[in-house]
């Protein structure tokens, strides 16, 4: 019911029929196929924004990282209503990426880097269920942020590049926030499985990797553990930012 009185659907009949032949109207861009590399972009930044709403529903989420992925979400809606319009093309009212929307994802980088220590291998995702869900949503940002090159390499008299390299910050960003909700628990590391004849990577120098049951002797269930953990020291300058999960799981215990 409107403010007339009058009933209507949410979508109209015909707005929501028109894509039903593999095409859609996407702004200034006139009628396009739906798998023109401008319209995937547009797909994929609004899936790593889906993503990352789930993380700010998440129990117990800071406030002020709350605020800072709120922030993002609306730079990822200007982002995609940057990519409905050609460059060149410029209204009074048009949302455009600029750099200083990327430089305020470094400064957001460093300030949130302040809570955790610096790599000393490679990490899986995983660990605390925010961690998990951070990764998650740094995985949908870089697929789009491949998305967003590809439709800025067939098009790049239209595209803006501007948007590519917000979202390669923002992935950095949410690696970082994941990092540090790992930080009670230390991050869950690689553990490279050594090939014979070949030397080492400087990534192995870690714990034996555990077998899996059924593949030899099983190993004890702590020392599996041990061996899947890197035990970090609290950093220095911790304010104990990020939650940390009542029950972490196997993957998110300190070593005993």
């Amino acid at each position: 019911m409107n403010e007339h009185g009058a009933s209507h659907p949410i979508i109209p009949a015909e707005s929501a029929n028109a894509g039903d032949y593999g095409r859609t109207d996407f702004g200034g861009h006139g009628n396009v196929s739906k798998n023109d590399a401008r319209v995937v972009a547009y797909a994929e930044c609004d899936a790593g924004n889906a993503s990352i709403s789930v993380v700010m529903a998440t129990a117990g989420m800071p406030p002020n990282i709350n605020a800072t992925l709120l922030s993002i979400q609306n730079d990822l809606y200007d982002l995609a209503a940057d990519l409905m319009q050609p460059t060149g093309s410029e209204e009074p009212a048009q949302a455009r990426i600029v750099p200083g929307h990327t430089e305020r994802l470094e400064r957001a980088i460093e300030h949130f880097a302040q809570d955790v220590e610096d790599l000393s291998g490679m990490v899986l995702p995983g660990g605390t269920l925010l961690a998990a869900l951070l990764y998650q949503a740094r995985a949908s940002v870089r697929r789009a942020e491949r998305a967003v090159w590809t439709a800025v390499e067939e098009f790049p008299d239209s595209v803006n590049s501007e948007c590519a390299r917000y979202l390669n910050r923002l992935s950095t960003l949410l690696f970082v926030l994941a990092r540090g909700a790992n930080t009670e628990h230390g991050d869950v590391m690689w553990v490279p499985r050594p090939r014979s004849g070949r030397r080492p990577s400087r990534w192995s120098r870690r714990p034996a990797r555990p077998e899996p049951a059924g593949m030899g002797s099983r190993p004890d269930q702590d020392s599996a553990r041990q061996s899947c953990i890197w035990p970090r020291a609290r950093p220095r300058g911790h304010t104990g930012t990020f939650p940390q999960a009542t029950n972490p799981g196997p993957t998110g215990r300190k070593p005993t």
